[in-house]
C-alpha cells in the first residue's frame, strides 16, 4: 500500500502526518515517528498532498488557532477491537474537557483502567482522536506519547489559556 505524508508545523512540535488515498492513518509529533514503524512500513510513503491531508491540516489550523472542531470522519482506526471502542470513546470527550482512565474503563464496562492506558498508548492519530484529554486517577497529568509537558500545553490551549512549553 503506498502511503501519503506531509508535516505540519504546530506551535508545539512538527506534527507527522500519514494518509491513504481516502483515510487519515497516523498523526504523531516528529520527534515520535518510529513509534509508527510498528503501525505502518514508511519506506512506502509519498509525499505528494492528498485531499485527506489538506483536510487534516485545515483541521489542525482550526484545532490550534482556538476553534473547536468536530471529530474528523476521514480517520481510519486501525486496531484491536478494544482499541478501537476506546479510541472512538475519546471522540467524545468534549473540547476543554477531561476524563481519567478509570471512567472510561467505567463506561465500557472494563474492569482495569491500565487496559484503557494500554490502549490510549498505542493510538496512531494523535491530537485527532484527543487521548491527551485523558487523565489519571485523581486528575493527574500522566501518560501521553508526546510529552507530559505537550499534554499540559494542550490541555490548557483547550482552555484558552495560551501558553508556550
Amino acid at each position: 500500500m503506498t502511503y501519503y505524508q506531509t508535516i505540519y508545523t504546530a506551535p508545539i512540535g512538527e506534527i507527522f502526518l500519514l494518509a491513504s488515498c481516502h483515510q487519515l492513518l497516523g498523526a504523531c509529533f516528529c520527534d515520535q515517528t518510529d513509534s509508527f514503524s510498528r503501525f505502518f512500513d514508511l519506506s512506502q510513503t509519498n509525499q505528494t498532498e492528498t485531499s485527506v491531508l489538506v483536510k487534516a491540516q485545515w483541521w489542525l489550523d482550526a484545532y490550534f488557532q482556538g476553534e473547536k472542531p468536530e471529530p474528523p470522519d476521514y480517520v481510519a482506526l486501525r486496531g484491536t477491537p478494544f482499541q478501537n471502542t476506546v479510541w472512538q470513546a475519546l471522540q467524545s470527550i468534549p473540547y476543554g474537557q477531561t476524563q481519567t482512565y478509570g471512567q472510561i474503563a467505567k463506561k465500557l464496562n472494563c474492569r482495569s483502567a491500565q487496559a484503557i492506558g494500554a490502549a490510549l498508548g498505542r493510538n496512531p492519530l494523535l491530537l485527532f482522536l484527543p487521548c491527551h484529554r485523558v487523565l489519571g486517577r485523581n486528575h493527574q497529568l500522566t501518560g501521553y506519547a508526546g510529552g507530559l509537558e505537550r499534554k499540559a500545553w494542550l490541555l490548557d490551549h483547550e482552555q484558552n489559556r495560551l501558553e508556550t512549553l
